[in-house]
């Protein structure tokens, strides 16, 4: 999909681009850190209606939602360039003694070489997790590595 990318002077930047049904959107990124999404008349294309305004934490959690489902895809893309990387999926037990504890204390990528590089909660995900991310039973860790790594963390989560 092309997205055009428009310079705002002393307002920010406004991105388009036009969606399966024809309709063009614009997304307005305000230099104080608010977003507006628009829509442009079929008949006039300089004439921009709003829908609705997004604060940065409401963008931020819309960005979550809809990139959530993508990200295991992703990384399976990844690993498909990547000769010897791998992708895989650790669920977290709940006899695992690591339930309840951070995500730093299971050293997992020390012990591996394998990265936890995200945690599907429900239907959250967490990307890039922090060290300090508490790790609960039925958590999917989602992990890069060799196969071996991938094991291994395995084996740390279910110990």
């Amino acid at each position: 999909m092309d997205v055009n990318e428009v310079l705002l002077p002393g307002v920010g930047l406004r991105y388009e681009f036009t969606n399966a049904d024809g309709d063009r959107i614009g997304i307005v990124a305000r230099r104080e850190g608010n977003f507006e999404v628009i829509s442009y008349a079929a008949d006039d294309p300089d004439e921009a209606q709003p829908l609705f305004r997004l604060t940065t934490a409401e963008a931020d959690t819309v960005a979550e939602i809809l990139g959530a489902p993508r990200i295991a895809e992703r990384f399976a893309d990844l690993t498909r360039e990547v000769p010897g990387l791998s992708a895989g999926q650790v669920v977290i037990p709940a006899a695992s003694a690591h339930a309840g504890k951070p995500l730093g204390h299971t050293r997992a990528r020390t012990r591996t070489g394998a990265s936890i590089v995200a945690i599907v909660r429900g239907e959250d995900v967490i990307a890039s997790p922090m060290s300090d991310e508490e790790l609960r039973a039925g958590d999917v860790l989602v992990v890069i590595g060799t196969h071996d790594g991938i094991n291994g963390v395995r084996r740390i989560i279910e110990a």
